[in-house]
């Protein structure tokens, strides 16, 4: 499969080209449907990174930085904690200085998190970039509840 963009800008899976029209499939919707070949032009990316474009920006950001289970914890402690210092992070939870460091660095310039100043100290908070993501993977504690039919 290639990626296709039409005559509006709009960028499509091509499924099948004949000679005067090309199925194409819409990565967002799934919708397939014939185009004119002359409204085509062939794009530089590739079918699965198109594809991959069908997730909203701030989940696609969080699933191509969050590469172990120990990142998505911190992520998750620091949104439901709220804003925490440095030197907390390195008390509570088992990262050394560098490999916190690290991890910090990477989600910052992905812009999963911000520094924080937390009692004069420097710290770090979610985004709502990342907040959004979280939200789109975990599911709320209302919404879980209602699943398994209790009421709160």
């Amino acid at each position: 499969m290639n990626t296709v963009e039409d005559d509006t800008g709009k960028r499509y899976l091509l499924r099948k080209r004949s000679e005067d029209a090309s199925l194409v499939r819409d990565p967002e919707t799934g919708n397939e449907c014939y185009i004119r070949n002359d409204r085509l032009e062939a794009v530089d990316q590739t079918a699965l990174e198109t594809a991959a474009q069908s997730v909203p920006d701030p989940v696609l950001t969080f699933l191509t930085n969050v590469h172990d289970a120990e990142t998505l914890g911190l992520l998750i402690e620091l949104a439901e904690r709220g804003p925490l210092g440095v030197r907390t992070l390195l008390d509570a939870y088992d990262f050394c200085e560098s490999d916190l460091h690290g991890r910090l660095t990477v989600l910052s310039a992905a812009g999963l998190l911000e520094e924080a100043e937390i009692a004069g100290e420097r710290g770090y908070r979610v985004t709502a970039d990342c907040e959004t993501a979280l939200e789109a993977i975990r599911p709320t504690v209302e919404s879980t509840a209602e699943s398994d039919g209790d009421t709160a």
